[in-house]
């Protein structure tokens, strides 16, 4: 049977939303990118311009299969919409996407960390409460948001998107953009610190702008366990907001009682608006307590039943590069390798600690950490890294290899016994992976994405014989 599947844009429909004209005939769109190597038959192609001009891979786009292209001149190879500023246009879209679809629920997530995991883990709970929409990767910026809400079926129930930053003034129109009805920042840390002159307050202030988003009565859903909880909640109810806190203390609306590690992840007991849940969770990092009460409140708010949310919760896998866990066998025996290699800073390292700390060896074994430098924390780069010593050793882990000038500063303050190996690079230490582990060791791999501690993590589960 053909396909009565409406599509996702007509060119009229773009044309409209955009202000553009359209040249070389009609056509429709069933998707849209503006990465030409990873466009789709049928697909829009967005000709943005960044560090290089997008018109110059309009004919590869449209050799893929591209039905039309997005520009701001007319282009060979086939139909276009030609607008100003295709930045410009792709916001309009997004906001035409959002417009002609006012029942869809949507939610909205940022935090120091934990936003991409939080965020793929509200996903799986709308996809199995009904026709769902979400950011893909980390599609969270300038680009990415208006992206994902250009994406949107007006056949969806139900969405949710990542809102990230590197600098002030990023979150607040993009939250704009999205009009969520919730709203969640998961944590505030010392994350892009070098960008904010007074610092970690800064970046409390700028998570914050995430509930300018809000209409009345919208719910922002907050940590209450987190320093930065006043200004949050205070931010919130400025916009007319309600607002709803996950945390370890009674008062809290969903309450973080037990946290227990086991050889399959977790099992959580929480009380969620005054009723008491036990559950399991893939995940065993300790932060995931907090994070999967943050999911629950999110979907409470997006109309998703709580059972619901803990079916999803029992399912959700760790995210590569976000804990992802295996067994690595080696002569000898095996070792289990932890990859926490996609991003860092001083509060997910911390987190990473305690739950390494936690978990079982067996006998012979040992806990190890492989670390790379932590990006972006300005003229308090080499106090935060030489600071990981303290957490490391609360956290009573037996080895610390690192890489990278920053790391250096940690691997200096270490006690001798605690030291293993160093390396200028995370290539130099991915070299000497088979130096690094012994059978039965437990070793997580952590780094900024920057400083390539995937890397290292990769030379690790290539020691698989």
């Amino acid at each position: 049977m053909p396909d009565t599947t409406p599509p996702l844009w007509t060119a009229q429909e773009i044309a409209a939303a955009t202000g553009g004209r359209i040249e070389g005939g009609d056509f429709d769109a069933n998707g849209l990118t503006y990465n030409s190597r990873e466009i789709g038959p049928g697909e829009l192609f967005l000709a943005l311009k960044g560090a290089r001009d997008g018109h110059d891979f309009a004919a590869s786009a449209f050799a893929a299969g591209a039905s039309g292209a997005l520009v701001e001149h007319p282009v060979e190879g086939g139909p276009c919409i030609v607008v100003p500023d295709t930045l410009h246009a792709l916001e309009a879209l997004g906001a035409a996407a959002r417009d002609r679809a006012p029942h869809v629920r949507r939610g909205a997530v940022t935090g120091s960390v934990g936003k991409t995991s939080v965020t793929q883990a509200i996903k799986a709970g709308l996809d199995l409460a009904g026709p769902a929409h979400a950011s893909i990767k980390s599609y969270n910026n300038h680009i990415g948001v208006p992206l994902t809400l250009a994406r949107m079926y007006p056949s969806v129930e139900r969405a949710v998107f990542e809102i990230g930053m590197n600098a002030p003034g990023e979150i607040a129109p993009l939250a704009r953009m999205v009009q969520p009805h919730a709203a969640c920042v998961t944590t505030v840390g010392p994350v892009h610190i070098e960008a904010f002159a007074d610092g970690e307050a800064g970046v409390a202030r700028e998570k914050a702008a995430i509930f300018q988003g809000l209409g009345p009565g919208g719910l922002a859903v907050i940590n209450g366990d987190n320093v930065w909880e006043p200004m949050l909640r205070q931010a919130a109810l400025h916009v007319g907001a309600r607002v709803a806190a996950f945390g370890s203390e009674p008062a809290h609306d969903a309450r973080l009682i037990y946290f227990i590690p086991n050889a399959f992840g977790a099992v959580v007991t929480a009380e969620v608006y005054g009723h008491r849940h036990v559950f399991p969770l893939k995940q065993s990092g300790l932060h995931w307590g907090l994070n999967s009460l943050a999911v629950i409140l999110m979907l409470d708010a997006l109309d998703v039943p709580v059972e619901t949310a803990l079916a999803a919760l029992a399912d959700f896998e760790p995210l590569k590069g976000r804990g992802e866990t295996r067994t690595v066998r080696i002569p000898g025996g095996a070792f289990t390798l932890i990859d926490e290699s996609y991003n860092a800073n001083p509060l997910s390292m911390t987190a990473g600690f305690r739950s390494l700390g936690v978990k079982p060896v067996a006998e012979g074994g040992r806990r190890i950490v492989v670390l790379t430098d932590m990006l972006e924390l300005g003229d308090q780069s080499e106090t935060l890294h030489a600071g990981l010593a303290a957490p490391i050793d609360q956290a009573g882990l037996d080895i610390v290899h690192a890489a990278g000038s920053e790391m250096r500063h940690l691997y200096d303050a270490l006690p001798p016994a605690r030291r293993g190996v160093w390396a200028e690079s995370a290539a130099g230490l991915a070299a000497q992976a088979a130096d690094l582990v012994g059978p039965t060791d437990i070793v997580m791999v952590k780094g900024s994405n920057g400083s390539k501690a995937s890397l290292v993590a990769a030379a690790l589960a290539a020691l698989e014989r």
